[in-house]
């Protein structure tokens, strides 16, 4: 298993989720162009383009950091045909990047509506459609969306129909796109975390510090990325993973390691069917 030599275009990657699996594939020696907004750094969220490119390169890959905003086409078409450019063409796209609110419809304004649906779904979808006639070039093409199974059950859209849709989306590319591409050997997968993850949404969105003591670290989300983008993407694709699930399935057997707190219970995620067993050995709340 190597990514040596691979491109991976990916949204959002100036920290967090994606700049963790962008960091595992430039450890092979891959090529990531980081498409984000971040050029200077904020007050609360750590990292930007050009920090992340660092980063990547002192891990053994090479970097060209993008200032993409993913509601912006020609940003995006412009962006890829950069990437493509510097690395000779694209073999991986992570549609990583995604807005969130989780309020109920009185309390969701049409600006975060449109926010959450342009990001998450429809950046989603421009994202893939824009790297695809490289992807349909590649030796071993795959897109990888962090978003979640597609569970209707109501528990999910009660709370923040919104967000749930705009996420929802991302998983409909998926479900449509895998069985449109299938035959060009393009794999489309959904990864999903069965717990929090350790990144800003957790800590300034949604529980805070001691939150983040009851979640896990962006390397497991990292690793089971990298599973996926070593399969063979002719014959692994259309499926919603569950990152532990996933990995149990791959021969990893010490989630521990991936606690940040092995002493706090951890933290469900929204999204993951009631029927999702956790691997053996791992307890939920």
């Amino acid at each position: 298993m190597s990514l040596q030599g691979k491109t991976l275009f990916v949204t959002g990657a100036s920290r967090g989720i994606g700049l963790a699996i962008a960091l595992r594939a430039a450890r092979d020696g891959a090529n990531v162009a980081i498409a984000a907004k971040t050029a200077e750094a904020h007050k609360h969220l750590p990292g930007t383009i050009y920090s992340a490119a660092e980063e990547i390169e002192k891990a053994g890959g090479k970097a060209l950091p993008l200032i993409v905003d993913v509601r912006d086409e020609a940003n995006v078409m412009d962006a890829v045909e950069q990437a493509a450019a510097k690395f000779g063409g694209i073999d991986i796209c992570v549609n990583n990047a995604s807005a969130i609110q989780l309020t109920g419809t009185l309390a969701t304004d049409m600006k975060r509506y449109d926010l959450m649906n342009q990001v998450n779904a429809r950046g989603t979808y421009l994202t893939s459609k824009a790297c695809l006639p490289h992807l349909k070039r590649a030796a071993n093409p795959h897109v990888l969306m962090l978003s979640p199974p597609l569970d209707m059950n109501p528990r999910w859209f009660k709370g923040h129909v919104a967000y749930t849709m705009a996420k929802f989306g991302m998983s409909m590319c998926v479900l449509g796109m895998a069985e449109e591409f299938r035959e060009d050997g393009v794999a489309f997968n959904a990864l999903w975390p069965r717990t929090g993850i350790a990144t800003a949404a957790i800590q300034f969105a949604l529980a805070g510090e001691d939150g983040m003591k009851s979640c896990r670290t962006t390397d497991i989300m990292a690793d089971a990325a990298y599973a996926i983008f070593n399969k063979r993407s002719r014959d692994f694709t259309g499926n919603f993973l569950i990152d532990d699930t996933f990995l149990y399935g791959e021969g990893e057997r010490d989630f521990d390691k991936y606690r940040v707190d092995p002493t706090a219970p951890l933290m469900p995620d929204f999204f993951v069917p009631e029927d999702s067993v956790p691997p053996p050995g791992v307890k939920i709340g």
